[in-house]
């Protein structure tokens, strides 16, 4: 598993108008969470911006170097960003041992385009994009690659057909599915209204014997 070193600060400072104050320094406010504790802490935010571009989403084990010589291997948790501008707010890392175990999420990538879309024409559809697992912080992957190419119409990759090895422990239900190929939608041909010719409406027969009772009376 890639490991990449960024500089951390501790802070004793908490609170909103900390938070913005040291925004206004860029400089991003975070805590580190180990166990039921947590340590409020800060990071450059050039710096802590490029480590989750570098990242891009995928799990990986950052070594969070303290300007008092301490170091903390972590994993990032969360972040959190501005909804208009999309500027950097918070973040949020749990710190790990390489002797215990971890539980995280992890994005999965497919590879190749499925014979029943290619060849076919079917639909692939996406229904999981991540799965739970759990093991040491160093077996951790920083995603899961799997090759869909040979998927027919009907065909499934199923979580339980992932291959990740003795060392990791996979969560996420077996049975569930990750993607699949559907056959392609049939449109529905409407067929073209008929118009029908208006019938001649026939007297209802009440009337008429009520005229021939009118002819004997007179």
């Amino acid at each position: 598993m890639e490991k990449f070193t960024i500089h951390a600060e501790k802070r004793e400072e908490v609170g909103k108008g900390v938070a913005r104050s040291l925004r206004r320094k860029d400089m991003i406010p975070a805590i580190l969470y180990r166990g039921g504790g947590s340590i409020p802490i800060k990071f450059s935010k050039k710096e802590l911006a490029q480590f989750i571009n570098t990242t891009a989403g995928e799990q990986v084990m950052v070594n969070l170097q303290f300007a008092d010589g301490d170091n903390r291997l972590a994993l990032m948790k969360d972040y959190q960003l501005e909804p208009t501008r999309g500027e950097l707010l918070h973040a949020d890392f749990f710190e790990v041992l390489l002797t215990e175990e971890v539980r995280v999420t992890v994005h999965i990538t497919p590879a190749g385009e499925p014979i029943g879309v290619k060849r076919d024409g079917g639909i692939l559809q996406h229904l999981l994009r991540e799965i739970e697992i759990e093991c040491l912080p160093d077996k951790i992957p920083g995603h899961i690659k799997i090759d869909i190419s040979g998927l027919e119409i009907g065909q499934s990759f199923h979580v339980s057909d992932l291959k990740l090895g003795e060392d990791i422990k996979v969560l996420t239900d077996p049975q569930d599915v990750i993607v699949n190929v559907i056959a392609p939608a049939v449109e529905e041909v409407v067929a073209p209204a008929v118009e029908v010719a208006p019938t001649e409406m026939k007297e209802p027969e009440v009337i008429k014997k009520g005229k021939k009772e009118e002819e004997a009376e007179g």
